[in-house]
């Protein structure tokens, strides 16, 4: 991937983030009766400008985000200045950028969605594991069978099993196809809630192989290949058919190490094995039962769904940023990142999963943005809020302009710092050839 377009990618991202966001401010401030005097795309020396109004529409040469200038800035005395205007129409102007940011993150996350997605595809799935006291295991499901139908639709990919279990109401029995040692059988459960993941499930962990046998004293057993083990990846190739499996092993040559990452037991390990010269086995020692059919297939979500997965991921971010709090405390460089950090991320995340990662990486830096310009800190929007909030509760007697402007100089004054360190710590990662493990 050429990490010059990515890095250009990354700029454009940020100029429509920000420019949406003072967009948000401008329409909003426009309805409210603000006297608007610029609203510019980029940052001075002015490229080019007309003149609608009352009010400058400029082109700018640095393009890092737009700006928004108003007349009287914080003087209530100016009249159709933003602070001569009510709680309510101030509050709404504050509140407009970031809400922007987060509809534009809709937008952005919808189309991610709705991308064409590479998925395994076979002729049912296997299971790997049982958990202990599960309804599978109560059912009599064994690590090894293929599940072929759930509740008589047929399946061919982890998602189906959970998309149709999880749809299903509580309570209710369930029937399951599975095909075990050549035969059919048909079995009945009741899938329960799980409290964590916040849907039913059944208890099983899925695979695609299993080792079915292991030749004693062969390199696979030194390796510590056991009979039950799930083989996920070899030489850093992910295996999903007994075809890619044949091509991997194919691509080392004789004497050479294989490093595999193994499914064992629900816990993923790894293990390493010399390919052995003139061998005909290519698992040296290892057989193994594969799902029939199994290929890579592409599959697009419909828009209704996009915009669900969407919409419920922007609901969910304030919890999941909440969980990963001891996470943070463990590492603390995943705390807070800069635009620096920001852009290194988003080239990682480019060069692990693809172009189309851009557009999801821009929905996340707009929902950032908009997170944190909620926070109550002078000058974010977040404490115009607090101040418009405050104002409407002590019944339109206003806090003294002292006030407000130590409040933003003690804000400004922390922001500025903050930011030095955190561009400080993004620096110094890629300085020290640190990354984000992507």
């Amino acid at each position: 991937m050429n990490i010059v377009l990515v890095v250009v990618l990354f700029i454009g991202t940020m100029f429509v983030v920000i420019s949406v966001h003072e967009l948000g401010h401008f329409i909003t401030a426009k309805r409210a009766g603000v006297k608007v005097a610029e609203f510019g795309l980029g940052f001075p020396p002015r490229l080019w400008s007309t003149t609608r109004g009352d009010t400058i529409y400029s082109v700018n040469a640095i393009p890092v985000g737009a700006f928004v200038k108003s007349v009287g800035e914080d003087d209530p005395a100016v009249p159709q200045s933003l602070a001569s205007k009510g709680s309510w129409p101030r509050l709404a102007v504050y509140a407009a950028g970031p809400l922007a940011n987060i509809f534009l993150a809709f937008i952005l996350l919808s189309a991610f969605f709705m991308l064409p997605s590479s998925v395994v595809v076979g002729n049912g799935v296997m299971v790997h594991a049982v958990t202990e006291d599960s309804p599978a295991e109560r059912a009599g499901i064994e690590a090894g069978d293929i599940i072929l139908e759930v509740d008589g639709e047929h399946v061919h990919k982890w998602r189906d099993i959970q998309n149709i279990i999880s749809s299903g109401e509580e309570g209710k029995e369930i029937t399951l196809v599975l095909e075990r040692d050549g035969s059919r059988e048909k079995l009945a459960l009741i899938p329960k809630l799980n409290p964590d993941l916040g849907r039913l499930t059944i208890g099983v962990t899925l695979c695609w192989n299993m080792v079915s046998q292991v030749e004693k004293g062969s390199a696979a057993d030194e390796a510590g290949i056991s009979p039950g083990d799930t083989i996920l990846i070899v030489n850093e190739q992910a295996v999903y058919s007994e075809e890619d499996m044949s091509r991997v092993v194919a691509s080392v040559e004789e004497g050479g190490e294989m490093y595999l990452t193994l499914l064992s037991g629900g816990e993923v390990i790894s293990a390493h094995l010399i390919k052995k010269p003139d061998s005909a086995d290519p698992m040296m020692g290892a057989k193994l039962r594969w799902v029939q059919g199994t290929h890579i297939g592409q599959e697009r979500l419909p828009l209704w769904k996009a915009a669900y997965l969407s919409g419920s991921y922007i609901i969910h971010l304030p919890q999941m940023i909440v969980a990963s709090i001891p996470l943070i405390k463990e590492s603390p460089d995943l705390a807070l990142i800069g635009p620096v950090g920001a852009g290194q991320l988003t080239i990682e995340a480019v060069e692990s999963f693809g172009l189309g990662n851009v557009l999801f990486m821009a929905g996340i830096i707009s929902l950032g943005i908009a997170l944190f310009n909620f926070l109550p800190i002078p000058p974010l929007d977040g404490a115009g809020m607090l101040v418009a909030f405050v104002d409407k509760i002590r019944r339109g007697r206003r806090l003294s302009r002292r006030t407000l402007r130590l409040a933003y100089t003690i804000g400004t004054g922390l922001l500025i710092t903050l930011m030095a360190i955190i561009t400080y710590n993004d620096i110094l990662r890629i300085i020290t050839g640190g990354s984000f493990g992507l």
